[in-house]
């Protein structure tokens, strides 16, 4: 019975962890919807990268405590970060801008929700 309670409440603290997780992502995007460029690190600013440092650094934990989490009770990985991860880094001149993409984002996660 121990273990059965030691996983329930793993299991509420990793829940509790992917809506922390979830709120700071929807925060950081509706931020870069507003015309702050950074998050997705497209244009390799120095500046931006650095103010931005922060916020990634924090999903980042979040993403590693969700993980370990995830690992112990055997549940597959956190593919929220892992998307978000895959979404950072130069692109095409011809694709769409940090904001533009953080609205498409946006209305991903908050059409997900219940």
């Amino acid at each position: 019975m121990a273990k059965a309670d030691r996983l329930a409440r793993l299991d509420a603290r990793r829940q509790e962890l992917e809506s922390e997780y979830t709120a700071a992502l929807i925060a950081a995007l509706r931020t870069t919807a507003a015309g702050k460029w950074g998050l997705f690190d497209h244009q390799s600013d120095r500046h931006a990268r650095a103010a931005v440092a922060p916020v990634v650094e924090d999903l980042t934990d979040l993403a590693d405590a969700i993980e370990s989490a995830r690992d112990q009770l055997g549940l597959e990985p956190f593919d929220l970060h892992r998307q978000f991860l895959a979404s950072r880094g130069p692109v095409a001149s011809q694709a769409v801008g940090e904001p533009k993409q953080a609205q498409a984002w946006l209305a991903r996660l908050t059409d997900a929700k219940p």
